[in-house]
């Protein structure tokens, strides 16, 4: 695996644009998580590197596969997360499905319409919820909203880095559909700022987005787990605060990320509705 770690980023699990395995995470939880996030921290560097070759790519992304299934011990990452999975009793199908998704990255450089986008989003957010869904031993009954909200990250992060992707990979995440309706292509992408067309495109995005935001509110509250509740409301505020700043803001000139200052203002704004939120669920 040594051109594999040459493909690294560095990127780790604070420089996220979501909380992965924060403090409010049960410590038992937190080695599985931390093994899910390393393996898919690595498929991603490995898809999304820019200069190496596609074929490359996927040989890596298989060698992967084959080791996350013990067909091979040639990708340590995957190794790791296989013997976590094998002492917690979990099953690979959600690392399986991340590398479908991985593996799209490198083949499949634009999504027709919504629904090609939100099939995408079935394999490379949704199991990322479900994983940790299943390791705190939450029901089923969950992966309903989890999957809304995990949609809904993925669209936030692909409208942020709509320029980078284009610019660094070719890569467009934005819909065909909604670009053509503008009467706009991808090479919009490429301008220093964005045309009202594009701001429009964008926007309206944003909003469909805010459907799934819609979808996935009442998820917290149907976690056991008072912590990964707490995790996850957190998470959605931030989501409903950035597809806010995505409905009016351009991407390609200005700023639509949090500031650590900014995450803590929403986290302390909202733990006070949350607790009570908690309380009137423990009476019930």
């Amino acid at each position: 695996m040594s051109e594999a770690v040459a493909l690294q980023s560095g990127k780790g699990h604070n420089d996220e644009n979501f909380p992965v395995a924060s403090f409010l995470i049960a410590p038992k939880a937190r080695a599985p998580v931390m093994a899910f996030y390393h393996f898919a921290r690595f498929a991603d560097d490995i898809a999304d590197h820019a200069t190496a070759s596609p074929a490359e790519k996927l040989r890596l992304l298989e060698e992967m596969r084959q080791s996350l299934v013990g067909e091979n011990d040639a990708s340590p990452k995957a190794v790791a997360l296989r013997r976590v999975l094998l002492e917690r009793g979990l099953s690979d199908q959600h690392a399986l499905d991340l590398l479908e998704a991985f593996r799209r990255d490198v083949t499949k450089l634009r999504y027709r319409d919504w629904d090609d986008l939100m099939d995408y989003c079935r394999y490379s957010a949704m199991p990322v919820g479900r994983f940790v869904l299943d390791v705190h031993g939450e029901s089923r009954d969950t992966w309903s909203a989890n999957d809304a909200l995990c949609a809904a990250l993925q669209i936030i992060n692909h409208l942020q880095d709509c320029a980078k992707d284009y610019r660094a990979l070719d890569r467009v995440y934005i819909p065909q559909a909604a670009l053509a309706e503008k009467g706009l292509d991808v090479t919009a992408l490429a301008d220093a700022k964005a045309s009202p067309a594009l701001k429009s495109v964008i926007a309206g995005l944003a909003a469909k987005n805010g459907a799934l935001l819609q979808q996935s509110r009442a998820f917290a509250g149907l976690i056991q787990g008072g912590r990964l509740a707490l995790e996850v409301d957190l998470i959605q505020t931030l989501a409903d605060d950035l597809n806010a700043l995505l409905g009016s803001r351009d991407p390609l000139s200005e700023n639509v990320h949090h500031s650590k200052t900014r995450v803590a203002a929403l986290f302390f704004g909202r733990l006070p509705f949350f607790l009570l939120s908690r309380m009137r669920r423990a009476r019930l």
